[in-house]
Protein backbone atom coordinates (compact mmCIF):
# COMPACT_ATOMS: atom_id res chain seq x y z
CA UNK A 1 0.00 0.00 0.00
CA UNK A 2 2.83 2.63 0.61
CA UNK A 3 3.92 2.44 -2.74
CA UNK A 4 0.65 2.88 -3.96
CA UNK A 5 0.16 6.17 -1.80
CA UNK A 6 3.64 6.99 -3.11
CA UNK A 7 2.93 6.51 -6.94
CA UNK A 8 0.02 8.31 -6.70
CA UNK A 9 1.36 11.05 -4.83
CA UNK A 10 3.84 11.32 -7.11
CA UNK A 11 1.57 10.96 -10.75
CA UNK A 12 -0.01 14.28 -9.53
CA UNK A 13 2.65 16.36 -8.89
CA UNK A 14 3.40 16.03 -5.27
CA UNK A 15 7.06 15.34 -4.08
CA UNK A 16 6.55 11.93 -1.54
CA UNK A 17 9.76 10.59 0.08
CA UNK A 18 9.79 6.88 0.29
CA UNK A 19 11.44 5.33 3.16
CA UNK A 20 11.45 1.52 3.56
CA UNK A 21 14.37 -1.14 5.16
CA UNK A 22 17.10 -2.11 3.34
CA UNK A 23 15.98 -4.41 0.49
CA UNK A 24 15.54 -4.88 -3.51
CA UNK A 25 12.09 -3.38 -3.83
CA UNK A 26 13.67 0.26 -2.16
CA UNK A 27 16.53 -0.45 -4.09
CA UNK A 28 14.82 -0.82 -7.82
CA UNK A 29 12.60 2.49 -6.62
CA UNK A 30 16.11 4.29 -5.76
CA UNK A 31 17.63 3.11 -8.92
CA UNK A 32 14.82 2.88 -12.35
CA UNK A 33 11.35 4.30 -10.41
CA UNK A 34 8.78 3.28 -9.32
CA UNK A 35 6.04 1.35 -11.65
CA UNK A 36 2.26 1.46 -10.07
CA UNK A 37 -0.37 -0.36 -12.27
CA UNK A 38 -3.89 -1.59 -11.94
CA UNK A 39 -7.29 0.33 -11.22
CA UNK A 40 -5.42 3.46 -11.59
CA UNK A 41 -3.54 3.00 -14.60
CA UNK A 42 0.32 1.93 -15.82
CA UNK A 43 2.85 4.48 -14.90
CA UNK A 44 6.55 4.70 -13.32
CA UNK A 45 7.58 7.93 -11.81
CA UNK A 46 10.68 9.32 -9.92
CA UNK A 47 10.38 9.15 -6.13
CA UNK A 48 12.99 9.91 -3.75
CA UNK A 49 13.55 6.73 -1.76
CA UNK A 50 15.72 5.94 1.13
CA UNK A 51 16.51 2.97 3.28
CA UNK A 52 17.41 5.38 6.32
CA UNK A 53 15.00 8.19 7.34
CA UNK A 54 16.50 11.92 6.27
CA UNK A 55 17.29 14.21 8.65
CA UNK A 56 14.47 16.29 7.27
CA UNK A 57 11.17 17.16 8.66
CA UNK A 58 7.97 16.55 7.05
CA UNK A 59 4.22 18.14 7.16
CA UNK A 60 2.86 14.38 7.30
CA UNK A 61 4.41 11.33 7.91
CA UNK A 62 2.50 8.28 6.75
CA UNK A 63 3.34 5.07 8.16
CA UNK A 64 2.19 2.45 5.84
CA UNK A 65 4.10 -0.07 7.32
CA UNK A 66 2.63 -3.47 8.92
CA UNK A 67 1.17 -3.38 12.25
CA UNK A 68 4.09 -5.89 13.62
CA UNK A 69 6.72 -3.58 12.20
CA UNK A 70 5.41 -0.12 13.56
CA UNK A 71 6.99 -0.56 16.78
CA UNK A 72 10.23 -1.26 15.04
CA UNK A 73 9.62 2.17 12.63
CA UNK A 74 8.73 4.40 15.18
CA UNK A 75 12.03 3.93 16.27
CA UNK A 76 13.33 5.63 13.23
CA UNK A 77 11.02 8.00 12.43
CA UNK A 78 12.27 10.81 14.94
CA UNK A 79 14.18 12.80 12.31
CA UNK A 80 11.45 13.36 9.67
CA UNK A 81 8.71 14.54 12.73
CA UNK A 82 8.72 17.92 13.31
CA UNK A 83 6.86 20.13 15.88
CA UNK A 84 4.13 20.34 13.21
CA UNK A 85 4.47 17.06 11.58
CA UNK A 86 1.24 15.01 11.69
CA UNK A 87 1.75 10.51 11.72
CA UNK A 88 -0.49 9.54 10.16
CA UNK A 89 -0.87 5.62 10.63
CA UNK A 90 -2.49 2.95 8.19
CA UNK A 91 -2.55 -0.68 9.72
CA UNK A 92 -5.14 -3.54 9.35
CA UNK A 93 -6.81 -4.42 12.37
CA UNK A 94 -6.76 -2.64 15.87
CA UNK A 95 -3.61 -1.58 17.76
CA UNK A 96 -1.02 0.11 15.89
CA UNK A 97 -2.35 3.76 16.90
CA UNK A 98 -1.76 2.96 20.31
CA UNK A 99 1.93 2.66 19.36
CA UNK A 100 1.60 5.86 17.70
CA UNK A 101 0.60 7.74 20.23
CA UNK A 102 2.56 6.33 23.19
CA UNK A 103 6.08 6.84 21.00
CA UNK A 104 4.74 10.83 20.01
CA UNK A 105 2.09 11.98 21.43
CA UNK A 106 -2.13 12.04 21.35
CA UNK A 107 -1.67 15.62 20.09
CA UNK A 108 0.02 14.35 16.34
CA UNK A 109 -1.55 10.85 15.77
CA UNK A 110 -4.26 10.48 12.41
CA UNK A 111 -5.83 7.01 11.95
CA UNK A 112 -6.68 6.49 7.88
CA UNK A 113 -8.21 3.38 6.59
CA UNK A 114 -7.58 2.15 3.04
CA UNK A 115 -10.23 0.32 1.71
CA UNK A 116 -10.51 -2.02 -1.60
CA UNK A 117 -7.11 -1.77 -2.68
CA UNK A 118 -5.69 -4.82 -3.34
CA UNK A 119 -2.34 -3.76 -3.35
CA UNK A 120 0.80 -6.35 -3.71
CA UNK A 121 4.44 -5.93 -4.69
CA UNK A 122 4.73 -7.81 -8.21
CA UNK A 123 8.44 -7.31 -8.19
CA UNK A 124 11.17 -5.20 -6.83
CA UNK A 125 10.09 -1.53 -8.10
CA UNK A 126 6.53 -2.72 -9.43
CA UNK A 127 3.38 -2.90 -7.83
CA UNK A 128 -0.02 -3.28 -8.43
CA UNK A 129 -4.17 -2.52 -6.78
CA UNK A 130 -6.62 -4.27 -8.00
CA UNK A 131 -9.29 -1.54 -7.08
CA UNK A 132 -9.56 2.55 -6.13
CA UNK A 133 -11.14 2.23 -3.15
CA UNK A 134 -11.69 5.13 -0.56
CA UNK A 135 -9.75 6.22 1.85
CA UNK A 136 -11.11 7.07 5.70
CA UNK A 137 -9.10 9.80 7.86
CA UNK A 138 -9.65 10.57 11.61
CA UNK A 139 -8.08 12.29 14.39
CA UNK A 140 -6.75 10.20 16.93
CA UNK A 141 -6.82 12.27 19.77
CA UNK A 142 -6.33 15.98 19.78
CA UNK A 143 -6.25 17.00 16.34
CA UNK A 144 -8.09 19.68 14.87
CA UNK A 145 -11.33 19.13 12.50
CA UNK A 146 -9.58 21.40 10.09
CA UNK A 147 -6.17 20.15 10.09
CA UNK A 148 -7.79 16.28 9.59
CA UNK A 149 -9.83 18.09 6.93
CA UNK A 150 -7.05 19.37 4.80
CA UNK A 151 -4.94 16.25 5.24
CA UNK A 152 -7.74 14.46 3.58
CA UNK A 153 -8.25 17.44 0.36
CA UNK A 154 -4.19 16.51 0.02
CA UNK A 155 -5.26 13.09 -0.56
CA UNK A 156 -8.01 13.95 -2.73
CA UNK A 157 -5.34 16.44 -4.52
CA UNK A 158 -3.82 13.18 -5.51
CA UNK A 159 -6.35 11.42 -7.12
CA UNK A 160 -7.79 9.48 -4.04
CA UNK A 161 -11.73 8.68 -2.58
CA UNK A 162 -10.67 10.36 0.30
CA UNK A 163 -12.92 12.11 3.39
CA UNK A 164 -12.65 13.28 6.69
CA UNK A 165 -14.53 11.27 9.39
CA UNK A 166 -14.93 12.19 13.28
CA UNK A 167 -15.53 8.60 14.61
CA UNK A 168 -12.16 6.92 14.07
CA UNK A 169 -13.64 3.75 16.35
CA UNK A 170 -16.71 2.91 13.87
CA UNK A 171 -13.95 3.54 10.85
CA UNK A 172 -11.67 1.08 12.10
CA UNK A 173 -14.43 -1.89 13.23
CA UNK A 174 -15.91 -1.35 9.50
CA UNK A 175 -12.97 -1.83 8.11
CA UNK A 176 -12.49 -5.22 10.50
CA UNK A 177 -15.09 -6.84 9.72
CA UNK A 178 -14.36 -7.08 5.80
CA UNK A 179 -10.48 -7.79 6.57
CA UNK A 180 -11.56 -10.87 9.16
CA UNK A 181 -13.92 -12.22 6.69
CA UNK A 182 -11.11 -13.25 4.67
CA UNK A 183 -7.40 -12.34 5.52
CA UNK A 184 -7.14 -15.86 8.11
CA UNK A 185 -9.69 -18.11 5.64
CA UNK A 186 -7.55 -17.13 2.98
CA UNK A 187 -4.54 -17.68 4.10
CA UNK A 188 -4.96 -20.62 5.43
CA UNK A 189 -6.72 -21.71 1.65
CA UNK A 190 -4.58 -19.97 -0.49
CA UNK A 191 -7.36 -18.78 -2.57
CA UNK A 192 -8.25 -15.13 -3.15
CA UNK A 193 -10.88 -12.87 -1.70
CA UNK A 194 -13.85 -13.95 -4.58
CA UNK A 195 -12.79 -17.82 -4.78
CA UNK A 196 -13.19 -18.02 -0.96
CA UNK A 197 -16.29 -16.35 -0.74
CA UNK A 198 -17.62 -18.50 -3.77
CA UNK A 199 -16.23 -21.85 -1.71
CA UNK A 200 -19.75 -23.58 -0.65
CA UNK A 201 -17.61 -24.08 2.16
CA UNK A 202 -15.19 -21.49 2.60
CA UNK A 203 -17.37 -18.83 1.98
CA UNK A 204 -19.70 -19.89 5.21
CA UNK A 205 -16.50 -19.40 7.41
CA UNK A 206 -15.63 -16.00 5.85
CA UNK A 207 -19.16 -14.31 6.62
CA UNK A 208 -18.93 -15.61 10.22
CA UNK A 209 -15.92 -14.32 10.98
CA UNK A 210 -17.12 -11.11 9.66
CA UNK A 211 -20.72 -11.45 11.46
CA UNK A 212 -18.94 -12.44 15.14
CA UNK A 213 -16.61 -9.07 14.58
CA UNK A 214 -20.23 -6.75 13.76
CA UNK A 215 -21.77 -8.71 16.57
CA UNK A 216 -18.56 -8.33 19.14
CA UNK A 217 -18.41 -4.37 18.07
CA UNK A 218 -22.13 -3.48 18.61
CA UNK A 219 -22.11 -5.32 21.97
CA UNK A 220 -18.91 -2.67 22.78
CA UNK A 221 -21.21 -0.07 21.16
CA UNK A 222 -19.19 1.12 18.73
CA UNK A 223 -22.06 3.46 16.11
CA UNK A 224 -21.66 1.17 13.14
CA UNK A 225 -23.36 2.45 10.57
CA UNK A 226 -23.25 -1.14 8.82
CA UNK A 227 -26.74 -2.55 9.47
CA UNK A 228 -26.27 -5.91 6.89
CA UNK A 229 -22.63 -7.41 7.92
CA UNK A 230 -23.34 -9.59 5.30
CA UNK A 231 -23.71 -6.93 2.30
CA UNK A 232 -21.11 -5.45 3.64
CA UNK A 233 -18.72 -8.35 3.33
CA UNK A 234 -20.27 -9.08 -0.27
CA UNK A 235 -19.68 -4.99 -1.54
CA UNK A 236 -15.71 -5.46 -0.15
CA UNK A 237 -15.34 -9.11 -1.80
CA UNK A 238 -16.66 -7.37 -5.41
CA UNK A 239 -14.54 -4.80 -5.44
CA UNK A 240 -11.41 -6.94 -4.81
CA UNK A 241 -12.35 -10.31 -5.66
CA UNK A 242 -8.91 -11.05 -7.81
CA UNK A 243 -6.61 -9.58 -4.82
CA UNK A 244 -4.89 -11.64 -2.16
CA UNK A 245 -5.34 -10.60 1.52
CA UNK A 246 -1.64 -9.45 3.25
CA UNK A 247 -1.90 -12.65 5.43
CA UNK A 248 -2.07 -14.63 2.37
CA UNK A 249 0.73 -12.94 0.70
CA UNK A 250 2.79 -12.70 4.28
CA UNK A 251 2.67 -16.55 4.70
CA UNK A 252 3.70 -17.25 1.08
CA UNK A 253 6.70 -14.94 1.33
CA UNK A 254 7.42 -16.34 4.74
CA UNK A 255 7.17 -12.91 6.52
CA UNK A 256 5.29 -12.87 10.36
CA UNK A 257 1.65 -11.85 9.61
CA UNK A 258 -0.37 -9.57 11.01
CA UNK A 259 -3.00 -12.16 12.52
CA UNK A 260 -3.03 -11.05 15.79
CA UNK A 261 -4.01 -7.16 14.93
CA UNK A 262 -6.49 -8.51 12.71
CA UNK A 263 -8.77 -11.62 13.02
CA UNK A 264 -7.06 -12.05 16.45
CA UNK A 265 -8.66 -8.83 17.73
CA UNK A 266 -11.85 -9.53 17.43
CA UNK A 267 -11.91 -12.71 20.58
CA UNK A 268 -9.82 -9.82 22.63
CA UNK A 269 -12.04 -7.55 22.34
CA UNK A 270 -14.84 -10.03 23.15
CA UNK A 271 -12.92 -10.90 26.14
CA UNK A 272 -12.94 -7.50 27.73
CA UNK A 273 -16.74 -7.91 27.60
CA UNK A 274 -17.37 -11.20 29.07
CA UNK A 275 -18.18 -12.89 25.57
CA UNK A 276 -16.11 -15.06 23.32
CA UNK A 277 -15.84 -14.89 19.32
CA UNK A 278 -14.83 -18.31 18.78
CA UNK A 279 -14.55 -18.35 14.93
CA UNK A 280 -12.00 -15.82 14.98
CA UNK A 281 -10.13 -17.19 17.82
CA UNK A 282 -9.82 -20.17 15.73
CA UNK A 283 -8.52 -18.70 12.61
CA UNK A 284 -6.00 -17.27 14.21
CA UNK A 285 -4.74 -19.95 15.81
CA UNK A 286 -4.65 -21.54 12.61
CA UNK A 287 -2.77 -18.98 11.12
CA UNK A 288 -0.39 -18.94 13.81
CA UNK A 289 0.19 -22.69 13.57
CA UNK A 290 1.15 -22.49 9.90
CA UNK A 291 3.31 -19.43 10.14
CA UNK A 292 5.03 -21.32 12.76
CA UNK A 293 5.58 -24.65 10.64
CA UNK A 294 6.47 -22.45 7.36
CA UNK A 295 9.02 -20.59 9.73
CA UNK A 296 10.95 -23.76 11.01
CA UNK A 297 11.25 -25.11 6.90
Amino acid sequence: MGSVFAGLFAATGHDPVVVSRPGEHIEAIAAKGLRLEGASGDRTVTVRAFQVPPNEAYDLVILAVKATQVASALKGLAPMVGRETVILTMQNGLGAADMVTEFFGAERVAVGIAAGFGASVVSPGHARHAGMGAIQIGAYGALSADRISAIAELWRSAGFNAEATDDIVSMQWEKLICNVSFSAPCAISGLTVGAALADPALGEVCMAAGIEAWETARAAGVALRVSDPEAHIRAFAARVAGAKPSLLQDLEAGRPTEVDYINGAVPRAAARMGRTAPVNGVLTALVKSLEGRRAST
